[in-house]
């Protein structure tokens, strides 16, 4: 019986070692509690600078962004109610990064428009990039040409290892999806920084760019994506004050769920900041957007973003816009969709559209 007893136990034993669970990791861890909002605004400042400045230092040592004067306009077509032009800059690292930007026909220069600052997502479709401004893989219609309709100046980019990047890493063409990505990913660890600091660094440098346009009013800006255009969109929003409002479809993620819930591999190597877990979760990165108007729609079963995550964030979130007033209570809204996963429905392109009229063009 004993014999039976040791057995049992010692197989029990070599399971639990060679399946070792999410809380066991976290347990021999140690991770930053949830954002604690403090009771008043004026406490609440100082704070906001303290998480901006440590963000910066965790993205790493990042070459400082290049002039708007490193841009070039490369091709420029006419379609009419809109003029589609082809750009390009050089990032100061070692790439020639290529965008688009839609002009509708009404924004000159006596006659400013607003912007958006377009993110593609990741999807694992390297060969798309800024591309997906004219296609309805991410999208129910193609953002481009739908946001200059709306009266909207469009940019998008394409960011590090999508598009015409894909396969322009330190390892060259030999190295295309997600190996080049992977290697970008070494590469910039071994530089004392982040991929996701250079990406959110392009987007910057973009948005640089698309508030130099003399057909742009640059006090009225939105950014918008989904899934990885999503992320960067909130860290857009995070990192610099001038976009005055963001829609983000799914990857609202908070990371100690993320965790919990085994989906890590809902998320590519990209996508991780050295450190980020021992300061403060995303809910620390999202609430620097406040008072800015900021839309979430995530379905409750998208994996990579675990509903009571999402529900966490928005708790925690919703006290900081409270902070500013009760009319700034309006300005942030975390909606979620039952039955839905990682998807961008038609209705959420419409809810898109009615917020940036709102809050970026101010209607």
């Amino acid at each position: 019986m004993r014999t039976i007893f040791v057995w049992l136990t010692l197989l029990l034993t070599r399971m639990q070692a060679a399946e070792p669970t999410a809380d066991a990791w976290l347990a021999h861890t140690k991770i930053a509690p949830p954002l604690q909002v403090p009771a008043s605004l004026d406490a609440w400042q100082p704070q906001r600078a303290q998480i901006r400045a440590k963000l910066i230092e965790l993205l790493g040592d990042l070459p400082p962004r290049p002039l708007v004067s490193a841009f070039q306009v490369i091709a420029k077509e006419d379609k009419g109610t809109y003029t589609h032009e082809t750009i390009q800059f050089d990032n100061g690292s070692g790439e020639i990064v290529k965008g688009y930007v839609f002009v509708p026909k009404q924004a000159t220069a006596q006659s400013k428009a607003p912007a958006i600052l377009y993110c593609h997502w990741h999807g694992g479709q390297y060969d798309i990039g800024k591309q997906e401004l004219l296609q309805t893989n991410a999208t129910p219609v193609a953002p481009g040409p739908a946001l200059a309709a709306a009266g909207y100046v469009v940019l998008g980019i394409d960011a590090p290892c999508f598009g015409e990047r894909n396969g322009k890493g330190p390892d060259g063409p030999q190295q295309k999806g997600s190996a080049g990505e992977m290697t970008a990913a070494k590469f910039h660890l071994w530089a004392g920084r982040t991929l996701w600091g250079m990406i959110v660094r392009d987007d910057l440098t973009a948005l640089d760019y698309l508030c130099s346009r003399p057909e742009v009013d640059a006090s009225r800006i939105g950014v918008t994506g989904i899934s990885m255009g999503s992320t960067r969109s909130w860290w857009v929003m995070a990192m610099d004050d001038r976009p005055r409002a963001a829609v983000c479809v799914a990857c609202m993620t908070r990371y100690e769920e993320l965790i919990r819930a085994g989906m890590l591999k809902a998320h590519g190597i990209y996508y991780f900041v050295p450190g980020m877990l021992k300061n403060f979760d995303s809910e620390a990165v999202i609430a620097l957007a406040a008072p800015r108007a900021t839309l979430f729609m995530t379905g409750d079963q998208d994996g990579g973003s675990p509903v009571d995550g999402v529900k966490h964030i928005g708790e925690i979130v919703s006290k900081v816009y409270a902070l500013h007033g009760s009319e700034a209570a309006q300005h942030f809204e975390n909606a979620i969709y039952p039955g839905i996963g990682h998807v961008y429905l038609p209705e959420m392109w419409e809810k898109t559209l009615k917020w940036m009229d709102r809050w970026v063009k101010g209607e």
